[in-house]
């Protein structure tokens, strides 16, 4: 199940659902509807989870446009039975198990009475049971309490004669870090975009020389000025220029996805040199260091994630620059931003 909720982590869903269907996806994961829909208008053949709760008024449109549902108690399964009874057709559903996210699931000890109650309603059919790490990348010890809580279910279930097409667990992090809990299906979300999801727990060193991140970001430099010591920059003269510097204007800010919090850390690769981000980001631009590069002139490449020469900036450490994490940074670019689509298999 490949994971492509908002809007496939920042990097296009339409087209990246395109490019998975050629790629051998069996299942597509969304947080709502209209990603359900977005992934219906490329191709109509593959199955679709909504990892997300159903809001009551949605369930008719889920059931019509065969999505399949998450569960977490009775009264969600009995508005679909209901809604599926009057529109005559029959629903898949998965069941998730709160292991310790408390989002979403029905605790363990309640799981068996649920399945057995859902067993019972016409039109509704549990096809798959999940549960969800809390923090694979970081804590070896609670991750071994939530795998312990759900192989130990999994088993009363079958013990119970509940039976699953599909039993999943492992997200990005966990592909990594638990394989004891592999099952039938794993639904990656940041590993499909050839990032590793960061933490405590180091990733088999092989990934970092064999894993590619499909998205780069790019503006450009829009003005250059040279400034003497002393002068202050961007909003709440946020910046102090300590000497003579030549600075260059970004076609990128905050209203691009770049984040405000980045500022004081942050670095860009203009013409083979990691440049500073110099004091506050604003809406549509920022501000950097260029006094080290040469021959820079308006209409260069300012590179925000990715490479450039031998260097390169992560979304990962963008996002350490940011104080966030990654998924945030790639979510958080705006769609004002243009996407453009490189290679033989492009959609």
């Amino acid at each position: 199940m490949t994971v492509v909720k908002a809007d496939a982590y920042g990097h296009g869903l339409r087209q990246i659902a395109a490019l998975l269907m050629q790629s051998g996806t069996d299942i597509f994961g969304v947080a709502n509807l209209n990603e359900a829909r977005d992934i219906r208008a490329v191709g109509r053949g593959w199955p679709i989870l909504m990892l997300g709760a159903c809001l009551p008024d949605e369930v008719e449109r889920a059931v019509k446009d065969n999505v399949m549902p998450t569960l977490s108690n009775i009264t969600e399964a009995q508005c679909f039975s209901r809604v599926a009874k009057k529109l005559k057709r029959n629903v898949s559903a998965h069941v998730k198990v709160d292991t310790g996210m408390g989002r979403l699931g029905v605790l363990p000890a309640k799981a068996s009475e649920l399945l057995d109650a859902v067993a019972r309603l016409p039109h509704i059919n549990v096809i798959g049971l999940y549960t969800h790490y809390t923090s694979a990348e970081n804590d070896a010890a609670f991750s071994h309490e939530q795998r312990t809580s759900f192989q130990k279910l999994t088993k009363q279930l079958e013990v119970n004669g509940h039976t699953f097409s599909h039993i999943h667990v492992n997200n990005s992090a966990a592909l990594l870090h638990e394989p004891k809990t592999f099952y039938n299906l794993a639904r990656p979300g940041l590993l499909v975009y050839g990032v590793l999801p960061h933490g405590r727990r180091r990733p088999p060193a092989d990934l970092k020389h064999n894993l590619h991140p499909a998205l780069s970001w790019k503006c450009r430099v829009s003005l250059l000025k040279e400034i003497p010591k002393g002068t202050p920059l961007s909003y709440g003269n946020s910046f102090t220029a300590p000497r003579k510097m030549r600075v260059a204007t970004l076609t990128a800010g905050y209203g691009d996805g770049y984040l405000c919090s980045g500022a004081g850390q942050a670095r860009v690769l203009i013409g083979d040199h990691q440049c500073p981000v110099l004091g506050h980001i604003t809406m549509d631009q920022m501000l950097v260091d260029v006094s080290r590069v040469q021959n820079i002139k308006t209409g260069d490449e300012a590179v925000l994630i990715g490479r450039q020469g031998k260097l390169e900036i992560t979304a990962n450490k963008l996002a350490q620059w940011a104080g966030t994490i990654p998924w945030e940074t790639l979510t958080a670019i705006a769609h004002r931003v243009p996407r453009v689509y490189r290679g033989g298999q492009a959609a």
